[in-house]
């Protein structure tokens, strides 16, 4: 399979996954079930059809309002669904048919929900950020086993240790800075951007705080947050993981090519 049918097939793949996304966004911080009940307008609380759950579709054809109740639908919901796609497709784009792929598609998904969640209720959840240890571990374990690469999966490990050992020592010398849900997230993006190479790691973990820096700033210059107002650093460090997984070996080689020739 070609680049381009392989990122189609996952960008419709990420569609239905971001549907699904959209339930773990609102239920998990709420400790409610992901299976049960099915989804419902939360306005009148009707179950949602079949017909009117495909995404993106059935969020355009009802033109944005419930079927029962009339009342709008959040704009979110397609939103999330198209943004998952267009990631999956991204990443299938950057690894192809890499043993990898399946482990990278997962951390888009749940990176997602955590940067939603946190955006929303300021917490990156245990219930998602630590399984998702595990997970990574079998998931890069196998693509290891399958492409004879041990060094890569004996990387990401490294790499994780170092990423959680930072984060540690920030929050344990200035833990206002930061929340511990941060630092428990920080070692499974180090795995991630380790799996790649150091220099990944390191673009990604900088692209974070420089991201997070740089928008922290913005806010407060156009009055829209205070320097009191807590700002969730989570989204901040996903985004710099995504940047270190697509572009980190090439922005590092830039740097050092500009810096020391």
């Amino acid at each position: 399979m070609t680049d381009l049918p392989l990122a189609l097939l996952c960008a419709v793949f990420g569609l239905a996954i971001g549907s699904f996304l959209n339930v773990v966004v609102w239920r998990v911080p709420r400790g409610e079930s992901v299976v049960r009940p099915p989804s419902s307008c939360p306005q009148c609380g009707n179950e949602i059809r079949p017909r009117d759950n495909v995404p993106v579709l059935g969020w355009l054809l009802l033109r944005g309002k419930c079927r029962d109740c009339g009342l709008p639908i959040s704009a979110r919901y397609p939103v999330v669904e198209a943004l998952t796609g267009a990631l999956f497709a991204v990443l299938a784009w950057r690894f192809g048919l890499d043993a990898a792929l399946p482990a990278y598609l997962y951390f888009a998904a749940v990176g997602l929900a955590l940067a939603l969640i946190d955006l929303d209720v300021q917490r990156l959840p245990d219930a998602l950020t630590l399984p998702s240890y595990p997970v990574a571990l079998v998931l890069l374990g196998a693509a290891a086993i399958a492409e004879g690469s041990a060094d890569d999966l004996v990387r990401a490990l490294i790499s994780g240790a170092i990423a959680f050992a930072f984060f540690f020592t920030v929050w344990f010398v200035y833990p206002k800075g930061m929340g511990f849900g941060d630092v428990k997230l920080s070692g499974l993006l180090g795995i991630y951007l380790g799996w790649i190479s150091y220099g990944a790691l390191a673009a990604g973990l900088f692209a974070g705080y420089l991201l997070g820096g740089v928008i922290s700033v913005g806010l407060v210059l156009f009055r829209e947050a205070g320097r009191k107002t807590r700002i969730p650093f989570g989204p901040f460090l996903l985004a710099g993981a995504l940047v270190g997984i697509l572009a980190g070996d090439q922005l590092v080689d830039g740097y050092l090519a500009l810096t020391v020739g």
